[in-house]
């Protein structure tokens, strides 16, 4: 939608939101007092693996930033404020993130853990010596939720599905009882339909922030499918505010800008975990911005007219982190072998 349409929209004082709602963008949600909660955090169901997860997500790839000792603190430390889904990848610093994850959720009731790993590989064998060593890092035997990872073109999504593919060994290890539900994580809508339309997943992780649904639409294909396959999404980079401007001084060495201010971080989540069957939402990798997210997800509520007024503002002020369709498109074709055109981009993360 272009920039003067989407604003007219929403800038109806009187039924801005509600038009939102008529499109099924926003979730017609119960209120925020009716969640449940633990230790004052909001609990929903994830989908139809009927398991009830926190709405914010331990970032795994946060504990490569930390000594174990610090890391440990920050599971406990989330664990303590009700958050129960704890998500890693054998990507996040070439295994550490998981070895730090394993020794630090010992001790805690992992019957109240909700643990969700990933893999990036695409062939069955690949994907089953991932599984196998990413349970062992882990320090259990089960994965509540088991994950094709940054899945990026058609062409990988068709081999990860294919026979010989990583997703036959994600269903045999679930016959194992070693993966009870299954999902994955995509970073492009070419990538997430082409698997999507492949098999019907459990869970869908992908990036969704003001900034690149407002200006770019981005994410609304993907949770259109998504709720007519009945999975739940679970959104990346929520906390996003998109690209770093030209010239502008880092804050912090991440590849893009988060939401810092407690009304930034409140505003922005409130917006992604509004989103039509988005379930919970993971925040950029750093324990201080988790803690952010967690304090914000207490006083979780309904998203006010005058706070999408704003975002809508806000987001056209942002440069897109990702990029249009229609190049990623392009992208897939010249790469119709197979090779990720990203692999030399955030590779390590979500």
């Amino acid at each position: 939608m272009k920039r003067r349409s989407f604003l007219q929209v929403v800038g109806t004082a009187a039924g801005g939101l509600a038009v939102l709602r008529q499109g099924t963008v926003i979730a017609e949600t119960a209120p925020a007092a009716s969640l449940e909660r633990v230790n004052g955090m909001p609990h929903r169901v994830l989908g139809r693996t009927g398991r009830k997860v926190s709405i914010i997500v331990f970032p795994g790839l946060a504990l490569t930033q930390q000594g174990q000792e610090e890391g440990t603190r920050g599971l406990h430390r989330a664990f303590d404020a009700g958050i129960n889904y704890f998500d890693v990848a054998p990507a996040y610093g070439n295994g550490d993130a998981e070895v730090k994850m394993g020794v630090g959720l010992q001790g805690l009731d992992r019957s109240k853990i909700f643990l969700a790993c990933k893999t990036k590989k695409r062939d069955a064998q690949g994907a089953r010596e991932e599984l196998e060593r990413s349970l062992q890092r882990l320090k259990t035997d089960y994965f509540d939720l088991y994950q094709l990872h940054h899945v990026v073109t058609v062409a990988e999504a068709n081999q990860a599905l294919a026979p010989g593919g990583a997703l036959e060994t994600i269903l045999k290890a679930k016959e194992e009882g070693k993966v009870r539900h299954i999902g994955f994580s995509a970073h492009s809508t070419n990538g997430a339909l082409a698997v999507m339309k492949g098999f019907n997943f459990d869970t869908v992780m992908f990036p969704l922030s003001f900034v690149d649904y407002f200006v770019r639409g981005f994410g609304k294909d993907v949770i259109d499918l998504a709720h007519q396959q009945g999975a739940a999404v679970v959104a990346i980079k929520p906390m996003s505010c998109g690209a770093w401007p030209e010239g502008a001084t880092r804050t912090r060495q991440w590849w893009y800008r988060s939401a810092e201010t407690k009304q930034e971080v409140e505003s922005v989540l409130r917006f992604t975990l509004s989103l039509k069957g988005v379930v919970a939402g993971v925040p950029p990798s750093f324990l201080d911005l988790t803690d952010r997210a967690i304090e914000a997800a207490r006083d979780f509520r309904e998203l006010a007219l005058s706070e999408l007024n704003d975002l809508v503002k806000f987001a056209w002020e942002c440069p897109p982190l990702f990029k249009r369709e229609d190049e990623m498109a392009a992208i897939d074709r010249r790469h119709s072998d197979g090779a990720n055109p990203y692999a030399h981009c955030h590779a390590e993360f979500v």
